[in-house]
């Protein structure tokens, strides 16, 4: 027998199972020694940042206290107040506000004050209350007949109480009857109850009513007529007031209302 004989099979096998495992470790061992270095190394650049940061903050930002007053007066500090400042323009905010509130209290005071001076002083208007136009009696006369559109008055000629839409104005026949403001004549006409009537229309919702008359030659429909002009003359053609004296029935309308005279009529 020979003693340099070939090995067997099985040891080439366990051979090489051995060496490339070895192989395997060795490289194991590398990665991790490379992936350690790595990770030390991030790790100690972060704490270099974090440390960093932390300074430059610490440089910027003062740092906290643990007393609520030392808090307020750092953040102060930062935008390069004080606390006592802040708190003084504070104070001086209110002041400046309480003063404002003041002025403006005796300047509306005063302004009312001004105005019932004025309102004092002014003469009454030349107008009635309610009216915008500035009417005038068309005879001269006393009122025989007040208006009662709500209340009701007798009548001598129907021998009844009744309402009535206007007020009579006593006034002898052939009086002269004038217009009471600027405006235009709307109708002439015979009224069945009020006799002969002319109606005269105003501004802003006005008009004018001239009843029982004896003629109404002097204007036409149409016309256009100032205040004074000659509209008729007084006379007694008024079916439902023939029983009484001679006299204008003199009506005021307003917004198809008819309305007391009286309130805006001047003598």
């Amino acid at each position: 027998m020979r003693r340099n004989a070939r090995p067997r099979n099985d040891d080439i096998v366990f051979r090489n199972l051995m060496f490339w495992a070895g192989a395997v470790l060795l490289l194991a061992v590398v990665a991790f020694g490379i992936t350690y270095a790595i990770y030390s190394s991030k790790v100690k650049n972060e704490a270099r940042v974090s440390e960093l940061n932390s300074r430059m903050i610490g440089e910027l930002v003062p740092s906290l206290q643990t007393e609520e007053n030392e808090e307020v007066q750092s953040a102060s500090s930062s935008i390069g107040k004080t606390v006592e400042q802040v708190q003084e323009n504070i104070l001086n905010d209110e002041k400046t506000a309480e003063e404002v509130v003041e002025k403006k209290v005796e300047e509306n005071v005063e302004s009312e004050s001004a105005e019932e001076q004025i309102t004092e002083s002014k003469p009454e208007p030349t107008i009635t209350p309610k009216g915008e136009l500035n009417f005038k009696m068309p005879v001269e006369g006393e009122i025989v007949k007040e208006f009662a559109k709500e209340n009701l008055v007798y009548s001598e000629t129907l021998k009844e109480w009744i309402t009535h839409t206007g007020v009579d104005i006593k006034a002898d026949k052939t009086t002269v009857v004038k217009v009471a403001e600027d405006g235009t004549v709307k109708s002439i006409k015979n009224d069945p109850r009020y006799g002969i009537t002319v109606i005269v229309e105003h501004s802003n919702g006005f008009k004018t009513v001239y009843s029982n008359l004896l003629t109404a030659e002097f204007v036409s429909e149409g016309e256009s007529i100032k205040q004074g002009q000659t509209v008729g003359t007084v006379g007694t053609s008024a079916n439902f007031e023939v029983a009484d004296e001679s006299h204008l029935h003199f009506e005021v309308w307003k917004d198809g209302e008819a309305v007391d005279p009286t309130l805006y009529v001047k003598d």
